[in-house]
């Protein structure tokens, strides 16, 4: 909860000190600064709505979930598990992985903003540091400088002069080619698994049978014998720096 907490308050507290609390009641624009008050209402509002996704975009969830998903392709699986357990356990894992960073955010930014100890430009900065460092860690140097060659921007001197708005699409960019990876070593064993029954089931003559009703049970069998989701939980766990 600190991790979404923490996000969505510095959302919000990016809009500066005053910024405005909802109020629902219907009145005339007497001065310019009800107007941008009104402005800034409809886009916090929007950010809350879009504040999930934003989230996820962030973190390490899309590994995650698309590696789970390829698993359940290589193995043959249609309906088990259902993609409502793969995303609440891709989820719960991207919780664990992030909380570290969510903490130190809460920590050192949201708290003291909400103490009112600090302002809110030190608090925004200071909370999107933790995340910032995770993508950038995580996040393949050729990526990033092909969105500043994209927007042809001046390369950065430091982590501190990289711009937001291109090192997410960069980390996204660097999250798919890993998930990617991954999927094809999961792949592999399955495949052989495949073509080893297919191939036996043509050396006996029994082209009739489809070989997944025979390769399906022995690639459970395989995956249960090696404790199959511990090992990818685990070693994915680990695979972010």
């Amino acid at each position: 909860m600190k991790i979404v907490a923490a996000l969505l308050l510095l959302t919000i507290t990016a809009f500066g000190a005053d910024a405005p609390m909802i109020n629902l009641s219907v009145a005339a624009v007497e001065q310019p600064a009800q107007f941008v008050r009104t402005i800034n209402i409809a886009i916090i509002l929007t950010l809350l709505v879009l504040a999930p996704t934003l989230i996820l975009m962030v973190t390490s969830f899309t590994r995650f979930v698309i590696v789970f998903s390829l698993l359940k392709q290589a193995m043959g699986l249609q309906q088990t598990p259902p993609s409502q357990v793969i995303v609440s356990l891709a989820l719960i894992m991207t919780v664990f992985v992030m909380e570290p960073y969510g903490k130190k955010s809460w920590e050192t930014a949201v708290k003291p903003y909400m103490e009112e100890k600090i302002g809110y430009e030190i608090a925004l900065e200071k909370g999107i540091q933790p995340f910032k460092e995770f993508m950038i860690k995580n996040t393949r140097e050729s990526d990033l400088a092909l969105f500043y060659r994209i927007k042809k921007t001046e390369n950065p001197k430091n982590i501190d002069d990289v711009s937001l708005t291109l090192l997410m699409p960069a980390f996204l960019v660097s999250e798919l080619r890993t998930s990617f990876e991954i999927g094809f070593l999961i792949f592999l064993p399955f495949l052989v698994i495949d073509i080893i029954v297919a191939s036996i089931l043509m050396s006996l003559g029994m082209m009739m049978l489809p070989p997944v009703m025979i390769s399906l049970p022995i690639k459970l069998i395989f995956f249960i014998v090696i404790d199959g989701w511990q090992l990818i939980i685990g070693n994915l766990a680990q695979s972010f720096k």
